[in-house]
């Protein structure tokens, strides 16, 4: 019944950004144009007008932008957020009674039509808006009205006759479309969801690395130990140290070196068996320091312009308080024993999983929220969250929200690798960052795909990827083999594609040897046991994963990853891509993803893409070797032996 009541006339569908038809909020960054697209139309051939709306965390009113037709009935608009914090907006559109009429007014008028009701009718119009026009504004428009209803003049006509002259003014039409009654407008509701998050939600280069392996030979390292290596990776050009867990390590079932279940008594355990009796989840493990030590640690990571990382890790080993505390929030055998980890066929005996089923949800879940808690008040705002996959998924919605609501700078880093529709739910129900299968993805078919889903869908709305090179867990089988040529190649790819991207300490020394043939796990594996390196070993990569890093700060148009472009290459092992902004310098990628042997090929260009017209003559300063080339038109021939450099990373000089 209520549609017999509506007044407007006016349709709005398909609104973007939006998730799931507003169930989840799209992502932005605070500072960034938010683009917003909608179909707007009504029964009639009426002139119409559109605005977004739109208001931030703690605004009472709505400020607004106009929208533009496009064609096709779709309307185009934006807005820049310009602080984080969840923010919403809306689309409005009204019927232009104004505008309609001057439209029809001209046609009219062009055709030698009798005008003089037409006049009389919009002159009418406009008296009726007196009472929505600035006071200021009002005496023009009241003399535009007296004007379009004098008498008519036998000696002028069309559009030499005063009253049309009068009522066809330019700055009258923008009056009225500035101020313009929008009775019986439609507004969408309810208002779309937009989170807005930091600058580091999207852009940064992460380094990860084990503060008990930064200890002197044999010794086990500690935050102040750890703290020396921050000026090494702060000169690298990293923003982000992540630390996995740096709780107390159970020595129930401990794991020995490479995964073994005899360790000896010296032997360090899994970090992320966390928990014993000097604590858990908020507690730091003794050989690591106090924690005026850890807090120490993070000031001295602010002074070098880093950021801290903690892994939040929701698990428990044997020797957990909550194991005795709380055997409540874990799932028991039929015999009356915890049921430890497994993800067959292995086998992790030295940790037990929550039970998100358990009868006492609300105080699992209020305790785990804790947690977070404690660590922000401590000052860490960014977390790698481990396999949250495994976990309920309305914890994490719950969880990420009410800590966002609190602290809107804080940063989850979902670290799950699974199934794409599970990873992908995960980013819609708040993680900031998502691993991915990058690490999988090493033909040129395979990047080229995975990134234009990457950049070229929906998932751009929500899903922001992080691009780590290795981990702790997968050294992937094209480092293993392709030497030094194979880590560079990875290094450009996963930090020119992506906004963030992370290594795993150790990839600047090339290491690559498995456990086993076929296995992705290292052999004398960093989570079983201390790794000492000596980082200025002979052939490490420190310069030239420096050079990329300040390229990534140099240049704006790789803080973004919509803007890429692929380029044709004329042979397989050859890729190229490219990233633009408007009024930005453009970066050209050309890769030879062949560690092997080197490669030659023609490379065409999208010209369009890279703002150059056809045929046109431009040069190529190659930001690793320092050459620069002068090309014309789209085709350029290419040559990258991996032995000398597999990557060309060109600024385009207009």
């Amino acid at each position: 019944m209520k549609s017999f009541l509506r007044r407007g006339h006016v349709i709005i569908e398909s609104v973007e950004p939006q998730v799931d038809c507003g169930r989840y909020r799209a992502k932005a960054i605070a500072g960034d144009d938010v683009d917003v697209g909608a179909d707007i139309y009504r029964d009639g051939p009426s002139v119409l007008a559109a605005a977004v709306r739109f208001r931030g965390p703690g605004d009472k009113k709505w400020s607004e932008y106009r929208m533009t037709h496009v064609d096709n009935d779709r309307w185009v608009g934006s807005f820049t957020p310009d602080r984080i914090g969840d923010w919403e907006f809306a689309v409005e559109a009204w019927t232009d009674r104004f505008a309609t009429w001057r439209r029809d007014l001209v046609k009219r008028v062009e055709v030698g039509q009798d005008v003089d009701a037409e006049l009389l009718e919009g002159a009418q119009i406009l008296e009726d808006h007196l009472k929505a026009l600035p006071a200021a504004e009002r005496k023009k428009v009241r003399e535009t009205i007296v004007s379009m209803r004098l008498p008519a003049q036998e000696s002028t006509s069309g559009f030499e006759d005063p009253r049309i002259k009068a009522a066809l003014d330019k700055g009258t039409a923008e009056l009225m479309s500035k101020h313009h009654s929008r009775s019986g407008s439609t507004v969408t509701k309810p208002a779309l969801q937009l989170t807005v998050d930091r600058e580091l939600a999207r852009f940064g280069a992460w380094y990860e690395f084990f503060p008990r392996s930064t200890g002197r030979t044999g010794e086990h390292g500690t935050f102040d130990t750890a703290a020396e290596e921050l000026a090494r990776i702060a000169g690298m050009g990293f923003d982000i140290v992540y630390l996995p867990p740096i709780h107390p390590i159970g020595t129930t079932f401990r794991k020995g070196p490479n995964n073994t279940l005899d360790p000896g008594e010296d032997d360090v355990g899994v970090p992320w068996a966390i928990g014993g009796p000097d604590g858990g989840h908020t507690a730091i493990h003794p050989d690591l320091g106090t924690f005026d030590d850890f807090k120490r640690f993070t000031k001295e990571t602010e002074r070098h312009g880093l950021e801290v990382a903690l892994d939040f890790a929701i698990q428990c080993s044997p020797d957990h308080p909550w194991v005795t505390e709380h055997p409540e929030w874990f799932e028991h055998r039929t015999d009356g024993s915890i049921r430890y980890a497994e993800n067959p066929p292995k086998k992790y005996q030295d940790i037990y999983p929550i039970n998100f089923d358990t009868e006492d949800r609300e105080g699992l879940w209020t305790e785990l929220k804790g947690i977070l808690d404690f660590w922000i008040d401590a000052g860490v705002k960014i977390y790698r969250v481990d396999n949250p996959h495994t976990k309920a998924l309305p914890f994490w919605e719950w969880a990420i929200g009410a800590i966002k609501a609190e602290h809107p700078d804080v940063i989850f880093l979902s670290e799950a690798f699974t199934r794409p529709k599970v990873m992908k739910g995960l980013a819609k129900l708040g993680f900031t960052q998502s691993y991915t299968y990058f690490t999988w993805r090493n033909t040129k078919d395979g990047l080229t795909e995975y990134m234009r889903e990457l950049a070229g869908t929906d998932m751009a709305k929500y899903f922001r990827p992080n691009f780590f090179a290795n981990t702790p867990d997968i050294l992937h089988e094209y480092l293993q083999t392709g030497g030094r040529p194979a880590f560079k190649v990875r290094l450009v790819l996963a930090a020119l594609l992506s906004p963030a991207y992370g290594i795993y300490s150790g990839y600047e020394l090339g290491e690559n040897t498995p456990v086993a043939p076929g296995s992705e796990e290292y052999l004398g594996s960093e989570k079983y046991q201390l790794v000492q390196r000596d980082y200025t070993a002979e052939g490490n990569l420190n310069r030239f994963i420096t050079r990329i890093n300040r390229m990534r700060k140099a240049y704006p148009v790789l803080h973004h990853l919509t803007n890429l472009t692929f380029h044709q290459v004329d042979k397989p092992n050859l890729m190229a891509f490219s990233k633009s902004l408007a009024g930005e310098t453009s970066i050209l990628v050309v890769v030879n993803l062949n560690p092997y042997h080197w490669e030659e090929g023609m490379l065409t260009l999208d010209l369009h893409a890279l703002g150059l017209d056809s045929w046109a003559t431009f040069k190529v300063h190659d930001l690793i070797s320092d050459e620069t080339y002068e090309w014309q038109g789209a085709q350029a021939y290419i040559r990258l032996d991996p032995f000398s450099e597999p990557a060309h990373v060109f600024r385009v000089l207009r």
